[in-house]
């Protein structure tokens, strides 16, 4: 797998999506979970990032349930891991795992 430095994120990149939604999993925003898996998709309406957080330890039944995640500012996601931070300036189509025991990510 090709792994990814840390890469500064500009104010104004945080600036433009820090108030956009993004959907994340309960085991994060819930439990106090890491982000172990990220990925971007086109966004569902102009208010969405496109981000999506899992904690990397859920399963197909647990994804499936929508009461298991939450719609919310990309800003508080950014509160719950800050490790996600240099990585949000990439494009839809990215999907990332948490290299473990660091704060990097490497490209799926």
């Amino acid at each position: 797998m090709d792994t990814t430095e840390n890469m500064p994120v500009t104010g104004d990149i945080l600036k433009n999506n820090t108030m956009k939604l993004c959907r994340i999993s309960g085991k994060i925003s819930n439990e106090g979970m890491k982000v172990g898996f990220m990925y971007r998709e086109e966004p569902d309406d102009s208010s969405d990032s496109g981000w999506r957080f899992l904690s990397g330890t859920e399963n197909q039944k647990y994804i499936d349930d929508e009461k298991n995640s939450e719609l919310i500012n990309l800003d508080l996601a950014i509160k719950l891991d800050k490790a996600i931070i240099p990585y949000l300036d990439r494009p839809f189509g990215t999907d990332m795992e948490r290299i473990e025991g660091t704060d990097n990510f490497q490209i799926m």
